[in-house]
This record gives structure tokens, sequence and C-alpha cells, in this order.
């Protein structure tokens, strides 16, 4: 596997340190997240999930605790938006370049606005998806959320 990607490559563009950790990438596990949290022996709520959705039929990078689930009303609100909704996998793979279940915020081939559920914020490092299925990157969530140029909220149900 390799530990370079568009991802890690993104992130060194910006100055912002990180670091690389791989995991056996289990691709039935019901929810990947909570399989990478497990694997990593992290706290669920430390490892972040990247989803992509649409508000009002726009995409949207959504990253938020593994052990959560969004609240597509909140999301919506979040970006001052009417409605929300969950993007076809197809459709997220062909906005990011990645493929699901190595989804990551960074680098991606189109530039989204994003949204951190605000309390990640809360913990000193978090870990996100690296840019490839078993790859993660450990960062603080401040340095995520200014890379990415997001926006903080609470999108969780």
């Amino acid at each position: 596997m390799s530990k370079v990607t568009r991802a890690t490559k993104a992130l060194d563009a910006a100055g912002v340190a990180f670091t690389v950790h791989t995991y056996d990438y289990d691709p039935d596990a019901d929810r990947i997240g909570l399989q990478a949290a497990e694997a990593l022996g992290e706290l669920p709520a430390r490892v972040l999930k990247t989803l992509m959705a649409r508000v009002d039929g726009k995409p949207v990078c959504v990253i938020v605790p593994s052990d959560h689930e969004v609240s597509m009303k909140k999301l919506a609100a979040a970006f001052g938006g009417k409605a929300a909704e969950m993007m076809k996998p197809a459709d997220a793979e062909r906005i990011t370049g990645y493929k699901v279940g190595g989804i990551s915020p960074f680098g991606q081939m189109r530039k989204v606005p994003t949204v951190i559920e605000i309390a990640a914020l809360g913990h000193e490092r978090v870990y996100v998806n690296g840019g490839q299925r078993g790859l993660q990157v450990r960062l603080t969530p401040q340095n995520a959320a200014m890379a990415l140029q997001a926006i903080t909220a609470s999108v969780i149900a």
C-alpha cells in the first residue's frame, strides 16, 4: 500500500503536520468508519468518516465521527440550504476521484464546500481517511478544518 496519495500530497502542500496510519480494511464491514476505529484501537469519536452529500442539489463534503449519523436537516441548515441528501456512491467516486471506503476530504478531484462536525474539535487529534482504503491520516481537527477551508457546525443526528 502506498502511503503517498493525493490526500497526503494536499496536506503536505498546505503545510499541515500529520502522521499516516494503516489498518486491514474490511470491504464487508457494515460500517467502514467503525471498522477503521476498531482496527486502529481508537475511540470511534476520534475516527472521522468522510461522506459526500448534496445540499439543494449541490455537492458537499461532510466529516463526522464514525459512530454518528448525519442529520439531513442540520446539514442543509449548515450550508444555508433547504434540503440535503446523501450522494450515490458512483457520484461520490466521480466527484472525489476516490473509491468508496477510501474517500478523503483532502485532495479531491473537485473542491466542494466542506463541513466538519463541531464536536470533533474537542479532540486533540483525529483520524481522517488518507485517500486509500486502509489508510488514515492523524492530525489536529483544527488543521483539518484549516486545510479544507471547512465550516464547523453541529450536523449529527
